[in-house]
């Protein structure tokens, strides 16, 4: 991974050359996507700046990289895993090559394919490339949105950047929120694409390129994630074979690199699987690095080691507790750019600190193969929903929903009234393309109970109805379970997990993630399954589970599904640093932000700092407030 920035100044007439020391202060803000290397382009009318990870070809991969005819000139960020296979075939078509990267892959297959080069791509990316000759810019991100790309149009110029704050240097009036984004981030947790929490600031949307010249803006979608309803007639001993090929072959190409590759290991089936096939094929020493937590509801440390024992993995691990998420909070939000409702990045961060302190550069790491295969219990919640559905008035049917989540530890006097409560929403229109998220939406969207009435009067519609307007028509044709799968890679997964909770905890310690579940060969090869062989009756990745098992401990294989999840805040317990927070969330800088109403906020900060216990959507808030907080004092008044 790397980071770049760029202005592409649209006036009619060429436009100015962007400054070198303007290029060079965009860089200099996301050096840390990039500590290796500088380099920076400018002519008439466009400049861009790149800061270099080296992972592949050290010695001559530098960037920008323009054509021998220097007409095109391209910046890139992210991998090309395919490239090797690439460049033989150009090169037999008679394409010279200067150096190894796979950044000269890409400007040959421009050069030879015009738009469609990007279908040959398999990889993790954002491209931005300036063709000289046609005074052309196209801005391109990968398929599944694992590498950021940002743009706004700012007094004629587009500038673009890997991170938002690469761009601040070249805007005339700063950032403001977006009142709209925030609205989606307290439902979805993430804003709906292709906005950001930055008003009028855009993120090119995964799978599409934006094609620039000086008198249009054209946005392209070239992969969608999508779903063939004539599912695949193979047999099941068919399917989990050609699974078991296809994530073999995807994770041995995530491993081409110049410098040592290293895994995370959860403890999980997912970061499980990937460090066994890296074992098997990779013929690279074994490294792990693991996360754990001093609270034992949260830890996996014994799932970890069973599989470091089994392996004989060199394995280092990272002990966190509440006061190291304190720490870590705000330095967390400067670089996710965006609230978040819950501290799960935090220990991520933390976690990819560990990897730099060990000297490796380049981890792979189970990421996506939830959102592919079905695996989160949101899917086994909405299954059983819709099962309740049938019969709304049933008894039992509901308590189904206890065997997904017995950490809730209710009461059986409260059983019936909470899960009626919170499950049971939208029974009558199980046919909704959202009914699977319902719940989990209602119970995010209590905390903009803490907006302000400035906020509130500022809203025009609803988040909801900003993301129904976004989905496809063909979305209602899909299969529930499919239509479940969609919903949560366009909200959640794109929006959250590979942004907040993947790339920028990564990146901002120079470390770049690889994520084999998202090889998009295996996404197509996936989709064309029946959600039957992916979750079969209650059993979740069934399909991922059979083509596992000659690998793994059968206790990995057979256990639980155990999402991610990190000690929750609480100003009362010191899981805070008492002065940052109460900076954050004092009366004065609420009221100077305008989002959040001083006294609501004022009473959830009383409760939570007497040791009172904070419900989720409590604490959800409360995380939800302080990490917006933050990005208003870091981005917008600074």
């Amino acid at each position: 991974m790397c980071g770049f920035a760029g202005i592409f100044d649209r006036a009619v007439h060429g436009g100015i050359s962007p400054p070198a020391e303007l290029l060079r202060d965009m860089g200099h803000n996301i050096r840390h996507r990039g500590p290796d290397d500088e380099g920076i382009y400018s002519e008439q009318g466009f400049g861009c700046v790149h800061r270099r990870l080296s992972i592949i070809d050290l010695a001559t991969g530098q960037q920008p990289m323009l054509s021998q005819d220097a007409n095109l000139v391209l910046v890139f960020n992210g991998e090309i895993f395919n490239f090797v296979e690439l460049r033989e075939q150009l090169v037999t078509q008679g394409y010279q090559f200067t150096t190894q990267s796979d950044t000269e892959v890409i400007l040959h297959l421009y050069q030879r394919d015009g738009l469609d080069f990007v279908s040959h791509l398999n990889g993790q990316f954002a491209i931005a490339l300036w063709d000289k000759r046609i005074q052309q810019l196209l801005l391109i991100r990968d398929r599944v949105g694992i590498c950021p790309l940002f743009y706004t149009i700012d007094q004629g110029q587009l500038v673009f950047g890997s991170e938002v704050k690469a761009l601040k240097p070249a805007l005339s009036n700063g950032l403001s929120l977006s009142a709209e984004a925030l609205d989606q981030i307290f439902t979805f947790w993430a804003p709906v694409s292709p906005h950001t929490i930055f008003k009028n600031v855009f993120e090119v949307p995964p799978g599409h390129m934006m094609v620039v010249d000086r008198s249009t803006i054209k946005s392209i979608q070239y992969w969608e994630w999508s779903y063939d309803e004539d599912f695949s007639q193979a047999s099941e001993e068919q399917s989990i074979g050609e699974l078991h090929d296809l994530l073999v072959d995807a994770t041995k190409i995530r491993l081409r690199s110049d410098v040592p590759v290293g895994a995370y290991l959860s403890g999980g089936l997912d970061s499980s699987s990937i460090v066994a096939l890296i074992h098997k094929y990779g013929n690279v020493p074994l490294r792990t690095f693991s996360l754990n937590f001093d609270q034992g509801n949260f830890d996996e440390a014994n799932f970890q080691q069973a599989l470091v024992k089994k392996l004989g993995t060199e394995h280092s691990n990272i002990m966190v507790g509440a006061d190291d998420i304190a720490r870590a909070f705000e330095d967390t939000i400067y670089h996710t750019e965006a609230p978040i409702l819950r501290a799960a990045p935090v220990p991520m961060g933390l976690l990819s600190g560990l990897v730099k302190d060990n000297n490796f550069k380049v981890v792979l790491t189970g990421e996506g193969a939830d959102e592919v295969f079905g695996g989160y219990d949101i899917f086994k919640e909405a299954k059983v929903r819709r099962f309740w559905s049938r019969n709304p008035n049933s008894q039992w049917r509901p308590l189904l929903l206890k065997r997904l989540y017995p950490y809730l530890n209710l009461s059986d006097g409260n059983n019936s009234i909470y899960l009626k409560s919170f499950f049971g929403q939208a029974l009558d229109s199980p046919d909704l393309p959202y009914f699977s998220h319902i719940p989990r939406w209602t119970t995010t969207a209590k905390a903009k109970a803490f907006f302000s009435d400035d906020l509130n009067a500022s809203l025009r519609g609803s988040a909801v109805d900003a993301l129904t307007q976004s989905l496809p028509k063909k979305l209602d044709s899909y299969n529930a379970f499919n239509r479940a799968q969609y919903i949560e890679s366009k909200t959640l997964m794109s929006g959250y997990l590979l942004n907040s909770q993947s790339d920028r905890m990564l990146m901002k310690n120079s470390v770049e993630g690889r994520f084999p579940f998202l090889d998009h060969r295996l996404i197509e090869f996936a989709n064309k399954l029946h959600p039957k062989i992916k979750m079969k009756v209650m059993n979740e990745k069934y399909v991922l589970k059979k083509a596992m098992t000659r690998y793994l401990p059968a206790d990995i294989i057979r256990r639980h599904k155990q999402p991610y999840r990190a000690p929750d805040v609480n100003t009362g317990s010191n899981q805070f640093i008492g002065e940052e927070s109460q900076y954050h969330l004092s009366e004065k800088m609420l009221k100077d932000a305008g989002l959040f109403s001083p006294s609501k906020v004022s009473i959830l900060q009383r409760k939570a700092a007497k040791g009172k216990p904070l419900s989720t959507s409590e604490s959800q808030a409360l995380t939800g407030i302080l990490s917006t907080q933050i990005v208003y004092s870091k981005f917008i008044k600074c």
